[in-house]
């Protein structure tokens, strides 16, 4: 009964097509049965398949008809490039032409012919089409015309199926891969760290609680505190901020690990750099000393640039356009020097320049913006905490090349970074990029228990709560290191996008946890 079924359903009529729901069927061709055997656009473009039979599905970005002939331009994400199809009012029923709007996803089969127009080398030549779902053009919000940013981040569930976040997202998947490749294939272990933890590794207390409790009626101690012991873990917990602490255990046995996984502040910070949620990459390397991170980190940054621009240049190129229209629009003192591709190969092709924090201070100060109180936060004495203004004019105007800082005042940094000798510093890192400052932050991490311990007390760090991180002080410490670097920041400075909430697919934000 159903073959019979299934026979009558796909049987191939004596001549001419004939239409059944939303199906054309011809003669000239046997429909596939099978789905999914269809040929990414990305495919129809870069390999041969002229006059082939394909089967090809997507997104309809635009239709324009004639009298004779009705052009589709057809994506389905795995290029920013589209293929054109032609459909032939006297091949395709009008009814089925008619729905092939905007935003609707359609399935075409055809043949891959030479294209008669300019602009693209083949095109496919429509025998059947089968529409997998309709757009309605009265009510679809992302007709072909420009929208701003702003109006996307509304549609946040949609904006993926623009050029532009369409190639966003995919040169984030090519960074997220060139991530894992490059520290597979110098040896080190990917760490899964705790989501959940007990711990805020930079001792800021900007975290998300994490409990079971019924939040109207929490049980109480005898004080009258919610009482943890009852909650599931017996303890406070949250989400966790960093996975550098952990990481540092893993670290400890197998030399050099890395972790890339969600963390989590909860700043309430409404900025164009803040979310709530994002993802970090975090190595830690046992034996390394400062300046075996800094050859690292530099090395690791120049290899998934270039990684980008190797395998992601369509998108690139066309993001590199949308930067420069936006800076037409701003002021001739407000524009970049550089455009988005060149800023790219700028810190793949210039050794970093690396200096003290001492050093960076002094020529700050006697720097002209700072002369002529242009700063909005003015240098006046060593042990300020720089700003991205002054970061930016260290990179942009001092060196003009990518700059690592090093031995900042102990004072501003983290409980955990290495003592100088001198008292007064530490062996952390800073790398900073042109039009975004800084992109990664690191140090060695101190080895010596009684200074650790030291350093702890002092910043109010309770030690008894950190039993399990100062082991790793009492058997078999050695000098190891690492840093860190907000993935999202990364994918900021390479796609050029000016607003981090645009560079993650659904931005975790104060008031924003729509899906």
């Amino acid at each position: 009964m159903i073959k019979s079924l299934l026979y009558r359903f796909f049987a191939i009529p004596s001549k001419g097509p004939f239409l059944k729901g939303n199906y054309i069927f011809h003669q000239h061709y046997q429909f596939d049965m099978a789905f999914n055997k269809r040929v990414k656009i990305k495919n129809l473009l870069t390999e041969d398949f002229l006059n082939k039979e394909v089967s090809a599905m997507g997104w309809v970005r635009t239709k324009r008809s004639n009298k004779n002939v009705s052009f589709i331009a057809l994506n389905d994400g795995s290029t920013i490039k589209n293929f054109q199809v032609v459909a032939d009012p006297n091949q395709i029923d009008d009814e089925i032409l008619k729905k092939c709007n905007t935003g609707a996803c359609i399935k075409v089969r055809g043949k891959v012919v030479a294209s008669q127009g300019a602009g693209q080398q083949a095109e496919l030549l429509a025998s059947g089409i089968e529409i997998l779902g309709e757009a309605d053009p009265e009510k679809y919000p992302l007709q072909p015309k420009k929208h701003s940013l702003e109006f996307l981040r509304e549609i946040a569930h949609l904006r993926v199926r623009t050029n532009t976040f369409g190639a966003v997202f995919r040169v984030r998947h090519a960074l997220a891969y060139a991530v894992h490749k490059y520290f597979n294939d110098k040896g080190f272990f990917y760490i899964h760290t705790p989501i959940i933890t007990a711990s805020d590794a930079e001792g800021a207390g900007e975290t998300f609680k994490v409990t079971t409790f019924d939040l109207k009626n929490p049980p109480l101690d005898e004080k009258g505190n919610i009482d943890f012991k009852q909650d599931f873990f017996e303890r406070e917990t949250n989400l966790t901020v960093s996975g550098q602490l952990e990481g540092e255990l893993a670290a400890m046995g197998l030399a050099d690990i890395y972790t890339f996984g969600p963390t989590f502040r909860a700043e309430n910070s409404n900025t164009t750099r803040h979310l709530a949620e994002f993802w970090m990459i975090e190595p830690e390397m046992a034996f390394y000393d400062a300046e075996d991170n800094q050859d690292l980190a530099e090395d690791f940054l120049k290899y998934v640039i270039n990684y980008a621009l190797e395998n992601c240049m369509d998108d690139l190129e066309f993001l590199n356009k949308r930067a420069e229209d936006e800076e037409s629009t701003k002021k001739a003192d407000q524009r970049a020097e550089m455009g988005l591709l060149d800023r790219l190969k700028f810190v793949v092709d210039n050794k970093f320049e690396r200096l003290s924090y001492t050093e960076a201070i002094d020529i700050l100060r006697n720097s002209n913006p700072n002369k002529k109180k242009k700063f909005q936060y003015l240098i006046e004495s060593w042990g300020a905490d720089l700003q991205s203004e002054h970061e930016r004019y260290l990179v942009e105007k001092h060196f003009k090349k990518p700059v690592i800082l090093t031995d900042y005042p102990k004072e501003i940094k983290a409980f955990y970074m290495r003592q100088n000798d001198d008292g007064k510093t530490v062996a952390a890192m800073d790398i900073l990029f042109p039009g975004i400052g800084e992109i990664v932050g690191g140090s060695q991490r101190e080895e010596r228990l009684d200074k650790l311990t030291q350093r702890m007390e002092e910043m109010d760090i309770p030690t008894e709560e950190m039993w399990w991180y100062l082991d790793t002080r009492k058997f078999g410490s050695t000098p190891h290191a690492g840093f860190g670097l907000g993935f999202e920041r990364l994918v900021l400075f390479v796609t050029g996008m000016g607003n981090i909430r645009d560079v993650i697919a659904f931005p975790r934000t104060p008031g924003n946890a729509e899906f």
